[in-house]
């Protein structure tokens, strides 16, 4: 692979409108908050000492391990102290690019359905550590940070091989048993959230129900997922907002459905986050 590292970009919303691919080298910044973006990612684990953490889910990650998000799923990477060399390839793709790409007999957003029983985030190739797919991506970041002749031609049908090896992995991947780290107790109290989050919820309420103090929650909580209980809440709570926006249901009805006890309170959590009214997002202004 030709030497293709770029400066690290800290935004988390894309600037064109069908995929962007970056390579970075460096332990720079160590960890980002929880988050999730309205683009499918697809993150290639290179070197380094790192886990993955996915809607409560704690991965540990080795060279050539792929991860897979959709933009349903909130996670964070996790680089570890020991960590010496973090090296990654990341790739984001536009929902609307890729269904343009996609036909009723080939749908390449298939691997990234967390909704079938097979899915796996984390897809391991077998053999060599850098897999023939890896290779691949690889000459996608190369064609990407190139500026010759047939550029786009190029990138389309290099990542048009990559998408179809990315779904023929996860599909071969489907039937082998997780490694997943051990479940947690934070990860019940997640879980605990994330079936319940148009109901009231508090750390009060929460430290009540699983027999803990609210101070233990509290730590344990942010130790693991990196957000406080409060803010992991209200980030479940407004992207289930979107997806019931994107539906159609009323900003209204998705305010009460969605656990906020009244519009104006959604409405302020909604702009403050995303920068527009629910309104605004669902009509794609």
């Amino acid at each position: 692979m030709k030497n293709t590292v770029q400066r690290f970009d800290p935004r988390q919303v894309m600037h064109t409108d069908t995929f962007e691919v970056f390579h970075y080298k460096g332990l720079l910044p160590v960890d980002f908050d929880v988050h999730h973006h309205d683009f499918y990612e697809v993150y290639l684990f290179l070197s380094g000492s790192a886990e993955y953490w996915i809607e409560g889910r704690r991965v540990t990650l080795a060279p050539g391990d792929f991860i897979l998000i959709n933009p349903t799923e909130l996670h964070r990477s996790i680089v570890l102290p020991e960590a010496t060399d973090y090296e990654r390839i990341v790739m984001w793709i536009s929902k609307d690019y890729l269904a343009s790409l996609s036909s009723s007999d080939t749908d390449l957003a298939r691997c990234f359905d967390s909704s079938r029983p097979s899915h796996r985030n984390r897809l391991r190739p077998s053999g060599a550590t850098l897999s023939p797919l890896a290779v691949k991506l690889g000459e996608l970041v190369e064609e990407y940070c190139a500026q010759e002749w047939g550029r786009e031609a190029s990138l389309n049908a290099i990542f048009l091989q990559f998408m179809v090896g990315l779904n023929r992995l996860a599909d071969s991947s489907s039937g082998k048993p997780s490694k997943d780290n051990e479940e947690s107790f934070v990860t019940k109290v997640l879980r605990y959230i994330n079936e319940n989050y148009s109901e009231e919820l508090s750390l009060d309420l929460l430290a009540e129900r699983f027999f803990v103090s609210k101070y233990h929650l509290s730590h344990a909580f942010r130790r693991e997922v990196g957000v406080s209980v409060y803010r992991y809440i209200m980030l479940k709570r407004l992207l289930a907002a979107k997806q019931l926006l994107l539906s159609g249901m009323s900003s209204g009805e998705v305010a009460y459905a969605c656990g906020f006890g009244d519009y104006a309170g959604f409405w302020r959590a909604f702009k403050t986050e995303y920068g527009i009214s629910p309104k605004e997002f669902a009509s794609g202004e």
